[in-house]
């Protein structure tokens, strides 16, 4: 079974740091592209940063400078440190792997709020 298990997420005020981390799971998460979205209630999920197998990143321009995707491919874990928070990075956060179709974990709130 092809998973993915999204923590980390929880309440923070603007300016703070959280670091969220995806566990994969039912493929080889080595050769794949891993990617996070996010989305707000009522709107379409957004792209945030990506990451290649070969370790190439790229990032939304909103959160370029303040976010950082990294795997651990020994433990099919990708993960998004997000510092410098703001307010509207306020969205559910989820993980995906473009190459395993309609594969979605469970998603982690963000929520920035003073």
């Amino acid at each position: 079974q092809v998973q993915l298990v999204e923590s980390g997420g929880g309440l923070v005020q603007p300016g703070g740091s959280l670091r969220l981390s995806c566990a994969a799971s039912g493929w080889i998460f080595s050769i794949n592209t891993m990617a996070w979205y996010r989305q707000a209630p009522g709107k379409q999920r957004e792209l945030v940063a990506s990451i290649t197998s070969g370790g190439n990143t790229n990032y939304a321009d909103s959160v370029k400078g303040r976010f950082t995707i990294s795997r651990d491919n020994a433990k099919n874990t990708v993960y998004l440190q997000m510092n410098s928070l703001k307010v509207e990075d306020t969205a559910v956060y989820y993980c995906h792997a473009p190459a395993v179709v309609g594969v979605w974990g469970q998603g982690t709130q963000v929520t920035v709020s003073s």
